[in-house]
């Protein structure tokens, strides 16, 4: 793949970096209040991916993305990691901050099995949780064969593949951000073309089958309020995400699961950032009341 300058000797456009660890974590906070609600990223999206969300749910309470290790504006570290491991990173992060617990978790995709761990690790500070699409430990159960954790994990691209993916790539990326904000969007964009950012989110997805053992092996979701937005578009998954999500709700005494046919999985906060931020103000909300 073509070289580029490695993202982690970039300065990011907004957000800083905390001390975790003994290594450099990006994030970026904005608004007030609690409690606060914190993004956890997808594999291949980096915290920044979610801003223009993040500042609408600032106009009513703390908001806060971030780079988990070895990803976007973070310190380079080997991937895949243990969830243990990054939720113990969140966490370290959160006190850095001084973000009061408990926090309300939005997960994206991979980062729901990260948010899932941070959950059993330290359930008194979840106060609750917005599942965007987010995987699942039982995803094998609900999912036909072809989609199972071990099959997406052969799936994945190698280097000539991703080489050739590059410029649609890109086009995706600048129609993704075309409205944000002109010194955070092309900055953006030109380091998700970077192959330190690319190859980190491959690597990320190299080891689903074991995070989900890992989880499995720890116990359910605290009972807090949880809304899980389920993105019913692909017909091969739509089935299994249904079911998936439904019981996901129904284990804890404050869930709903809200589908959507208008988006696709990649796209859910580019298209309906009104479904993702309901779906925060809702739990916050719930959270809030005595």
């Amino acid at each position: 793949m073509n070289s580029s300058t490695p993202p982690a000797r970039l300065a990011p456009p907004v957000g800083g970096f905390q001390e975790v660890g003994g290594r450099r974590v990006f994030a970026h906070r904005a608004g007030s209040g609690g409690p606060a609600v914190v993004f956890l990223p997808g594999a291949g999206a980096v915290g920044l991916d979610y801003f223009g969300v993040q500042q609408q749910i600032s106009r009513f309470t703390t908001a806060v993305v971030y780079d988990r290790g070895g990803t976007g504006y973070s310190d380079p570290l080997a991937l895949p990691r243990t969830a243990a491991a990054v939720a113990a990173e969140l966490r370290e992060l959160l006190r850095a901050l001084e973000i009061p617990a408990p926090c309300v978790l939005v997960p994206h995709s991979l980062g729901a099995l990260y948010a899932h761990r941070f959950a059993q690790l330290y359930a008194e500070d979840v106060a609750g949780l917005v599942w965007l699409d987010g995987l699942h430990r039982d995803w094998d159960e609900f999912m036909p064969p072809a989609a199972h954790l071990a099959a997406t994990e052969r799936a994945a691209p190698g280097p000539e593949q991703l080489e050739r993916m590059r410029p649609a790539l890109r086009e995706m990326r600048a129609e993704l951000l075309a409205d944000y904000p002109d010194h955070v969007r092309q900055p953006l964009i030109d380091a998700h073309d970077s192959d330190q950012w690319i190859r980190a989110g491959v690597a990320e997805r190299g080891a689903l089958v074991e995070l989900a053992a890992e989880l499995r092996a720890g116990p359910d979701l605290p009972d807090v309020p949880v809304v899980a937005l389920s993105v019913l578009a692909q017909e091969e998954t739509r089935d299994g995400r249904g079911r998936m999500d439904a019981a996901l709700v129904g284990a804890v005494s404050h869930g709903e699961q809200r589908t959507l046919t208008d988006t696709l999985h990649h796209r859910l906060c580019f298209d309906r950032p009104d479904a993702v931020v309901q779906a925060i103000r809702d739990v916050v909300d719930r959270v809030a009341r005595p």
